[in-house]
Order: C-alpha cells, then structure tokens, then sequence
C-alpha cells in the first residue's frame, strides 16, 4: 500500500481508501460481512474509512461503527452531510440548524465522539458559504471533528469557499471528493488544477465507473452488475453514450492484457497516478471484490500505458458528462437561465 498526506493536513492516509456505501440495504451487506471487508481491508493497509448519513438511511455508518469498535485511533474517519434524511423539508443541505443536529446523529451511530473528516456531500445553493463553514469551524473548536471538506463540489465553489473562509476568518475546506475515473475525466480540466492550486487533499469516487471498468462489463456479456439491477439506463447499450463507454471498455481492456494487468488494476492506477489525487475510494460489496481491488494497491501505470489511456479517452473528457453531479443548476433547470 502507498501512502499520502491528505491536502495540508500531515495526515498519512492511504492510496486505496475504503467506501461504505454498499454497508447495508444498498449492496445488501450484513453486518458479518462488513465487518469482514473492514478487517481485510485494515489488514491489507488501508486506513481510511469513507461513510455517510445518507448510505442506507444511516446503516452504513451504524455498520462501520460496529465494525471498527475498539480501533478508533487506527483509522482515519470520513462521513458526509447534506442529502436529503426523511421527507421533514429542513432534514438536508447545510445550514447551521442540520450540520449540528446530523453530526450528534451521526456521532450516535458510529459509536464515536468524534470524525476526523466531515464533508458536505453536494454544494447547497440555499446556503450561504459563510453559514456553513461558520458552523463547521464551530464543530471543528468544540472537537467533535478534526476537518472538513467538499464533496462534488463545482470548480468555481470550491474557489468560492476558499475565499469565504479567508474574508470571514473561518476554517476552509481541506479536501475535495470529486467523481474521476478513465471514463469521467472532466475534473481534470477544471477541479483538479483548483484543489492542487489551494492544496487540497483529493479523494476520489467511483474510480471503476460504477463497474463499467470492473471486468465485469464486456462486448457480447449480459451486464449483471450490482448498480445494473436499479440503474439500468446507464447500461443500456443501446444508448449512443453507453455505446460509446463499452467500445472504451474493450480498447481498455487490450490495453491492460498487453501491460500484464486486471482491468481493476488498470482503473485504480490510473485514478492514483494523477498528482493531484491523494486516494481513490473502492466500495466492495463482497470479500471477492475488496482482495479484486487492494491487488491494484500498488500498482504503478507506466508512461506508455497512461498515453494509450489518452488515446482511447481525451484527457479531460467525460463520456457520459449528464451522469455528472457536479453540473451548475442553470445547465438542468431552465428556468434558472431565461430573464
């Protein structure tokens, strides 16, 4: 396992970092079985655990809680805030009013006193900058966190939160969770030169491409993925962009037999070889995947497969840019860019 400091903060965390969203109803994991996944993965040297509120309605966190009971101050802890928690309207965002009562909540079901990380999962446009990071430097003196950061964060947010926090004298962001992977590579055109320019730790999301870059995902194979089962329009081939992903896929997959590699281990150390990459996030649902995804831990592309990589994918290209979570609001909604 390699290991990296997290933005500015001296922190050590490493360069494959565990993500619990399959803890629970979403992957169907059982607490046995997450706690297996935690113990392998510690094991094979990742230590840092990603989480948040909104994963199975706060099972996940209840999950990893139990999971790391007894070797809290072996591990690097990282939830997020802001989406929506039960239909109450006030339940979600980032005002000062949730960020207070949803970190307790979600204190109480870690079973902790305290994340190291605490992100706001998507920029709030009902909530002022200032607002927000006021309440979180509060959280942050009181010692109930030891930082916080960003999550899929637009590029100009991100700079507009830096300056936020310098105008009004509050904590900043020290990090960033951006979605990137050889398929999504538009952060390289826009987040990822921000967050190297404010020295912000990154740690990137689904860096197999919700399993279009698993193995699992091949010309002439029905695609039973997991994400396949409730979310079936994003691998419909039929689609001219999903098209367009699976004929990447199998130029990729040339690629990674020729380098001696799994396509996991293609994809992971692509995402890790960028400089402005600090961890890629694996979110196993098996045992299986989670030893699939840690034999790419120290996996180190070389010059000539990250330039084939190029000419299958354009740097700072998305293949599917409308699955992007980062979009400003006018570019979905209309009404937000007519007088």
């Amino acid at each position: 396992m390699q290991y990296r400091t997290l933005g500015r903060t001296g922190v050590q965390v490493s360069s494959l970092a565990l993500g619990a969203m399959n803890f629970g109803k979403i992957g169907r994991t059982t607490q046995d079985e997450a706690t297996a996944i935690v113990d392998a993965a510690l094991e094979g040297g990742v230590n840092l655990i990603d989480t948040a509120d909104r994963y199975s309605d706060g099972e996940s966190e209840e999950m990893v809680g139990k999971a790391i009971a007894g070797r809290r101050d072996d591990i690097v802890l990282a939830t997020k805030v802001g989406m929506p928690m039960g239909d109450e309207r006030n339940h979600q965002g980032s005002s000062r009013r949730w960020l207070v009562t949803e970190l307790d909540n979600s204190l109480r079901r870690l079973g902790v006193d305290h994340v190291d990380l605490y992100q706001i999962h998507r920029w709030d446009p009902n909530t002022s900058d200032e607002e927000t990071l006021s309440a979180l430097t509060d959280l942050q003196r009181a010692g109930k966190i030891r930082y916080f950061g960003s999550s899929t964060f637009p590029a100009y947010r991100i700079v507009q939160a830096q300056w936020a926090a310098r105008e009004h004298h509050l904590s900043r962001y020290v990090t960033e969770q951006p979605s990137y992977s050889i398929l999504q590579r538009g952060i390289e055109s826009h987040v990822l030169p921000v967050t190297e320019e404010y020295g912000l730790g990154v740690l990137v999301w689904s860096p197999l491409a919700s399993g279009w870059l698993s193995g699992a995902v091949r010309e002439g194979r029905d695609i039973t993925t997991n994400r396949s089962t409730f979310m079936p329009q994003r691998f419909d081939t039929t689609i001219p962009f999903n098209r367009a992903r699976l004929d990447a896929v199998e130029r990729l997959a040339k690629v990674a037999d020729e380098a001696g590699l799994t396509m996991i281990q293609l994809a992971l150390g692509f995402v890790t070889a960028h400089p402005g990459v600090t961890s890629a996030l694996i979110g196993p649902r098996t045992l299986d995947h989670l030893r699939a995804q840690l034999a790419a831990a120290d996996t180190v592309l070389s010059a000539d497969v990250l330039d084939a990589i190029d000419t299958i994918v354009a740097p700072g290209t998305d293949l599917a840019a409308h699955e992007k979570s980062d979009t400003p609001p006018a570019l979905l909604d209309a009404s937000l860019r007519r007088r």
